[in-house]
């Protein structure tokens, strides 16, 4: 039987740029681990969400498309510090110049919705 095609959910957030360096994480904690426990290796394609955005459904491993980034998907592998809501870290490994020229932008983020995958 074919599977219901769920539609994406889409939002509008603030974007930020991070990096895997310890000075910007918690104290105490390497740079490249993130909330969740995973490992962060520079080139992945991963962000970090306000912790709000776990009540709209974006969980631990979810993927969402950015549209200022046409054609590629990131995966939700990390949680910001609570005082963010309505945002969207996006991790460029240990670039710290790209980052800043990144600097803080407002883009359409979708979520994938996919059933079948856990």
């Amino acid at each position: 039987r074919p599977r219901e095609v769920q539609e994406n959910r889409c939002m509008d957030l603030v974007l930020t740029a991070y990096n895997s360096l310890p000075y910007q994480t918690r104290p105490g904690t390497p740079g490249n681990i993130t909330a969740w426990g995973d490992t962060l290796v520079p080139g992945m394609k991963c962000v970090a969400i306000s912790r709000d955005l776990l009540d709209s459904g974006l969980v631990h491993n979810s993927r969402v498309l950015i549209s200022l980034f046409p054609g590629d998907t990131f995966r939700v592998n990390d949680k910001m510090n609570l005082r963010f809501t309505k945002r969207m870290d996006i991790y460029m490994g240990q670039d710290v110049k790209k980052a800043k020229r990144f600097g803080k932008q407002k883009a359409e983020v979708c979520f994938i919705v996919d059933d079948s995958v856990q």
